[in-house]
């Protein structure tokens, strides 16, 4: 069975958080909660998610949470190597970063041990578990309301960490880069802590694959131009890289 617009996009948004409540959805797709509750028992029977009173939550959701494994970790691995090894080589010694939560700055994260005087700040605790050991690292994780698909913390309280703070540089993550180059993401929770994270960095780095041009998440957090640079790999067309070009977005 194919799943219509809405039904995706509310397993897109349950894959992002964990779970998801019918009162909510229904205000964010402006429908009747009888619909929502339609919407769940179809993705349900498919096999995606489990009902709960009151809304639903990703099926096996525990699994990530005790595992320490990322929901789209095993995609596109090669390529997120590749932009791991390019944003690492921008970093220096004595400088202060955030790292973005995501499997492409986890990714990031595990070729930074060798540093030896370094301070990151990041809203994922699997990069927390990842650094937390070296003793060069001076490692701030946020607060917020936690995420298990994404091992992440997310929400106001994790956006309070970036405001009042100044880093040298921002390791972004996103879902999804728009045709019309929107930063897309799956939850309206992360939008606040991606802007926090953006306004305190002097230069912000985006990390996102090629196959992540083009493509649409739920929530826009704005155009492209809000970024310095994006790290991508080569698979990028010779159009899109004009396109991004003329929002005075570096490309490596």
């Amino acid at each position: 069975m194919a799943l219509n617009q809405r039904r995706q996009e509310i397993l897109n948004l349950i894959r992002e958080d964990g779970h998801a409540k019918v009162q909510k959805l229904a205000q964010i797709f402006n429908v009747s909660e009888v619909t929502i509750r339609q919407d769940l028992e179809t993705l349900e029977k498919m096999g995606f998610v489990q009902r709960e009173y009151g809304g639903a939550f990703l099926k096996d959701v525990g699994n990530f949470a005790t595992t320490g494994t990322l929901i789209n970790e095993n995609l596109m691995v090669e390529e997120k190597k590749e932009l791991a090894r390019k944003a690492v080589s921008l970093i220096q010694e004595g400088e202060t970063i955030i790292l973005d939560s995501g499997s492409t700055t986890t990714e990031v994260a595990k070729l930074m041990t060798g540093f030896k005087s370094l301070t990151v700040i990041t809203n994922a605790l699997n990069i927390a578990y990842i650094l937390g050991g070296n003793p060069g690292i001076n490692l701030i994780v946020s607060g917020g309301e936690f995420k298990a698909p994404t091992l992440s913390l997310t929400g106001d309280m994790a956006a309070d960490t970036f405001k009042g703070i100044h880093v040298n540089k921002c390791f972004l993550a996103t879902a999804g880069i728009s045709p019309d180059l929107q930063l897309t993401y799956p939850s309206l929770s992360d939008l606040v802590v991606k802007s926090a994270m953006i306004r305190a960095a002097d230069k912000v780095y985006l990390v996102a694959d090629s196959s992540k041009i083009g493509i649409s998440s739920f929530a826009s957090l704005g155009r492209l131009s809000l970024i310095d640079t994006l790290i991508t790999d080569s698979k990028i067309t010779p159009a899109q890289k004009e396109a991004i070009k003329e929002l005075k977005v570096d490309i490596l």
